[in-house]
């Protein structure tokens, strides 16, 4: 990646990484307390409207569209509001969420049948030890019910992982907010239903600006901008390159907690955190191929096969987890067609083995 772009990836693991902490301060306004699933209803109405409106449904079943909407957002948002509502630390939820990583790739060897290699099985015994270790360092000082909680967040986020991967949708972004009108409607009806009408109407006719601030951010910046960045930088790059600057996300995120909300970790909930980075990188990460030329890298960008868009790399990242390589499949195939004849000679060594950079996938 050149400078411009390798900013742009620094870009998106800020914003995500930030996002937890707008998280935060839109849930606990001045003093009150937001429901928390009235809260990602309002988040989700802001990804929809106006934008369906403007972008075409994905070529994928309803059925697929639903299951997304039910696990990559309303599961998985729905339940990591309710743990930083019940206490979780936004710096310590934004690490704790990437275990959506590792459980992807449990999910996809017994759902898809997708055999993991040993390094990937080494990654996830090195993650749910580092996971032990931040849940006996959590249970010595506050209760370790919200650290479950954004754990099955994440085991929600790695199911839509593998809906989104078995859809094999060539719009991610189209996903993205096509998916998203699952969401508010049944959330606010469990809001009524969990915390009752008088709570919801009071926050709706009340609602403070950083609640407003913070749902906007959310949406706009952390779910559109975000993922349309990302998508673009992998369509022009193998995720290998792309996918590794996603490691920054839980580290802006804690660091981010500590500037803002004076949220200091433990040592044993650093050491396990360390742990689970480590377990994640060694899972989702491969050693690239070394000395291609430009050619070869837009001609292995451009032929990436898009039925990986919901792919575990793809997925990786603190927002809606569908990916895109934001083009049609029709384009990149032309794309790859018009590559000028000064490279057509370095790719011919390139085109025998198209996918060993494949980075991410499990």
């Amino acid at each position: 990646m050149n400078l411009r772009h390798s900013a742009l990836a620094v870009l998106v693991a800020v914003l995500w990484g930030a996002n937890f902490v707008a998280i935060d301060l839109g849930l606990h306004a001045n003093g009150t307390e937001v429901p928390p699933l009235l809260f990602v209803a309002m988040r989700f109405v802001l990804v929809v409207f106006p934008w369906i409106f403007f972008i075409r449904r994905p070529d994928v079943s309803w059925r697929a569209i639903l299951g997304v909407g039910l696990f990559m957002s309303a599961g998985q948002f729905g339940l990591l509001y309710l743990a930083m509502a019940l206490g979780m630390p936004a710096g310590l939820a934004s690490l704790v969420l990437q275990a959506q990583v590792l459980l992807t790739v449990l999910l996809a060897a017994g759902i898809l049948g997708e055999r993991p290699s040993g390094r990937q099985f080494a990654g996830v015994v090195l993650g749910v030890a580092g996971l032990a270790v931040v849940a006996v360092g959590r249970s010595m000082v506050a209760p370790v019910l919200p650290l479950i909680i954004v754990l099955a967040a994440a085991l929600s986020w790695a199911a839509g992982n593998i809906v989104a991967r078995q859809a094999k949708a060539s719009s991610g972004l189209g996903l993205v907010v096509w998916s998203g009108a699952v969401v508010p409607l049944p959330l606010i009806g469990l809001s009524l239903l969990i915390d009752g009408p008088a709570a919801v109407g009071s926050t709706l006719a009340g609602l403070e600006l950083v609640t407003i601030l913070s749902a906007i951010y959310t949406a706009v910046l952390g779910s559109l901008v975000g993922y349309g960045i990302w998508n673009w930088l992998l369509g022009m790059y193998p995720s290998s390159a792309v996918v590794p600057f996603t490691l920054l996300v839980p580290v802006v995120g804690m660091t981010t907690a500590w500037l803002v909300l004076g949220e200091v970790p433990s040592a044993a909930e650093v050491a396990g955190g360390l742990l689970l980075l480590a377990g994640v990188a060694i899972a989702v990460l491969r050693p690239g191929r070394q000395g291609a030329t430009p050619g070869q890298r837009r001609w292995h960008a451009q032929r990436r096969d898009v039925a990986f868009a919901g792919d575990l790399g793809d997925g990786f990242g603190a927002d809606l987890g569908a990916a895109d390589l934001g083009t049609g499949r029709a384009e990149r195939t032309a794309g790859a067609l018009a590559v000028d004849d000064a490279d057509a000679g370095r790719l011919a060594g390139a085109r025998t083995a198209p996918e060993a950079d494949a980075g991410t996938r499990p």
